[in-house]
């Protein structure tokens, strides 16, 4: 029998995309207790407790541990230099010492992240084409979440002709803060970088720029099913499916360190027109054309 251990930043509940792995291993051929038996340790959003959890996981000697977060993998992969690591994140695993490098990982991790720098640009002319009348934008993230959306954004954000007034979120403790920085410099949009934190806050976080009436971009699906005006990047279920594939390679005798870590090649734009019509917004028939989906 295969043994899974998975290591999440708050429980099995709260993070819908376990049930994605766990129907993909199934379509895979495991089941659970039949051929494959799988470990949870969460943190119940506590971080402080992710270094012991981490190796108590290792400890139960898994035949591969899957963290899920760039705020988890990185204790995971400290607890173990053996046992292979599938990960998923949003950050870079490269800059967080997870693995040698993208496309040779070396070392026992190997995984998937959604981070692609091109997508801040793209964001924002969707957010242009959607919005033109939109000037100042408020780039709201986490400057300890290792990516590169801010200075590709700044660049995008020149040739739009647009200001950008980075707003910063390190935990749920400085939202207010930061959505009062982002109304004190007048912005008229929002652009929401994906991270553990600002994702746990979409509700909050899409309720300010409702009442201000604040087109909003943000990084999936979730963003504009929540009421974000758009959202634009992978599909997170999709990126999941991968993973459990590289879970079912790995008990097969792959090994993770020959395995490069795969980032989106398919992004997908979500509309909210119930949003466009409440900010007065009338959203070019091309662009609902291109549109994944048109949230109605």
């Amino acid at each position: 029998m295969r043994r899974l251990g998975i290591l999440l930043y708050s429980s099995p509940q709260e993070d819908p995309q376990i049930k994605v792995l766990q129907e993909s291993l199934h379509e895979l051929g495991y089941i659970e207790g039949h051929n494959i038996s799988t470990e949870y340790r969460f943190a119940e959003g506590k971080p402080e407790r992710l270094p012991a959890l981490a190796s108590e996981l290792v400890g139960v000697k898994p035949d591969v541990l899957f963290p899920i977060g760039g705020d988890v993998a990185p204790f995971v992969s400290k607890a173990t230099r053996t046992i292979p690591i599938v990960f998923v994140m949003s950050a870079d695993p490269f800059k967080l010492g997870v693995v040698g490098s993208v496309a040779r990982p070396g070392g026992n991790a190997t995984g998937f992240t959604f981070l692609q720098d091109e997508l801040a640009s793209k964001r924002l002319e969707l957010l242009k084409k959607v919005a033109p009348r939109v000037s100042r934008v408020g780039f709201l993230s986490n400057p300890d979440h290792p990516d590169n959306e801010l200075p590709v954004a700044q660049r995008a954000a020149t040739a739009l002709d647009l200001g950008l007034h980075p707003v910063e979120m390190r935990g749920p403790g400085d939202l207010d803060a930061a959505l009062r920085s982002a109304t004190e410099a007048s912005v008229d949009a929002l652009y929401v970088v994906a991270s553990r934190q600002t994702v746990a806050s979409i509700p909050r976080i899409v309720n300010f720029a409702t009442k201000n009436e604040l087109p909003l971009a943000g990084g999936w699906g979730a963003w504009a099913q929540a009421g974000a005006l758009l959202s634009y990047g992978p599909n997170v279920a999709e990126v999941m499916r991968n993973s459990a594939a590289y879970v079912d390679k790995i008990f097969q005798g792959a090994k993770p360190g020959d395995l490069p870590v795969q980032q989106p090649t398919r992004f997908e734009l979500h509309i909210n027109l119930r949003t466009a019509k409440l900010l007065g917004l009338s959203i070019p028939e091309s662009l609902l054309l291109l549109a994944d989906k048109v949230i109605e």
